[in-house]
């Protein structure tokens, strides 16, 4: 069973969710979570409600959105492998330093201790200035892997940077086999 986080980036939600259905269509199992704000917060882009219904009609499951339901997932109830999407960079660097004060951040400590695959999918308007740090620190973890990634406004937000999550799939497959998708970073229309 894959773990499927998804992280308050409400710009991208719809585009992580389309890749969650195309996983659930390949055949996939899947246990959604979702960090507290992406749970309960409405944004301009959609209801809070709205969402999690799609996301649990997709998976057939409740979503894991709690601090304490997400503690299991590493032990007790091991995952295959875990993916975050969309991993802002909030939630980037609490990975990248061991917090956990969130149902995605417990879900992936919990699931790391296992040293099975975890993808991250970026979604972060500081990725090429404060959180770059954090992006060198998790790719040099062994069982870490990223979602390939483009600057998607390089002149209105020039430090941000977003997965290109129709590749999830492929990264997944990718990453349960040890490997790394390349290049990492992506020019906007296509691979550098």
């Amino acid at each position: 069973m894959l773990g499927y986080a998804f992280c308050g980036s409400f710009c991208t939600l719809k585009r992580s969710c389309d890749a969650l259905e195309s996983l659930v269509r390949e055949g996939y199992e899947v246990q959604p979570i979702m960090s507290e704000i992406t749970y309960s917060e409405d944004s301009r882009f959609q209801s809070a409600k709205e969402f999690r219904e799609r996301v649990e009609r997709l998976t057939g499951r409740k979503i894991i959105h709690t601090v304490q339901d997400a503690e299991p997932l590493g032990p007790a109830t091991p995952l295959d492998a875990l993916i975050i999407s969309p991993c802002t960079g909030n939630t980037l660097s609490k990975l990248a330093v061991g917090v956990t004060d969130t149902a995605v951040t417990m879900a992936a400590k919990a699931h790391m201790r296992s040293d099975r695959p975890l993808l991250i999918a970026l979604a972060t308007n500081d990725a090429l200035s404060r959180n770059l740090q954090n992006i060198a620190a998790l790719i040099n973890r062994k069982n870490v892997y990223f979602v390939p990634m483009r600057q998607d406004d390089p002149i209105g937000k020039p430090h941000s940077l977003v997965a290109e999550m129709s590749l999830i799939g492929e990264c997944l497959s990718m990453a349960v086999s040890d490997m790394q998708y390349r290049p990492i970073f992506l020019e906007k229309g296509g691979p550098v």
